[in-house]
């Protein structure tokens, strides 16, 4: 950048020269996060329901609470809902999942669950970061329960007016 700029085509080369730099100074190349039997893990939340979710190399077993998917998540949506994770990805069927999910009702444990196995695939895989973040996977969702107020039936809800 000694020379001097003297058309526009100059000051295009110097600003893309810089900003390659740039770009190689502040990514640095992630790491596997690895035990030493070959896990990543993560823990996922969704409404009140936490899952601690344990992924390894497999044949795409899920084991939720001890349960097979099938048998602890029985509706369609919810199983579809945590195999999202591995569409999103490119990896259906390569990974086994062992998870531990506590709280909630069902469909804030399948959120969790798919939350924590994104998170941890992430951790296995660095280059499957890019995918599931554009999915938006990897963040927390942070809605919950609206709290209810004294003089109201529930968070909003009013007790019916009588006037007479």
């Amino acid at each position: 950048m000694n020379d001097e700029i003297k058309s526009l085509d100059d000051l295009k080369e110097a600003v893309a020269d810089s900003a390659v730099e740039l770009v190689q100074e502040s990514a640095p190349a992630r790491e596997p996060v690895r035990d030493e039997l070959g896990r990543s893990y993560a823990t996922g939340k969704r409404k009140d329901a936490v899952a601690r979710v344990w992924i390894k190399a497999g044949s795409g077993k899920v084991t939720v609470n001890g349960k097979e998917l099938n048998s602890y998540f029985a509706r369609p949506v919810l199983q579809m809902l945590i195999n999202q994770a591995f569409s999103v990805a490119g990896v259906a069927g390569e990974f086994d999942v062992n998870a531990t999910v506590k709280g909630g009702g069902l469909s804030g444990q399948a959120g969790a669950v798919k939350h924590g196995i994104s998170k941890a695939l992430q951790l296995y895989e660095p280059s499957l970061r890019g995918p599931l973040k554009a999915a938006g996977f990897l963040t927390r969702d942070a809605r919950v329960v609206e709290r209810k107020k004294y003089g109201k039936r529930k968070a909003r809800r009013s007790f019916q007016f009588s006037k007479r």
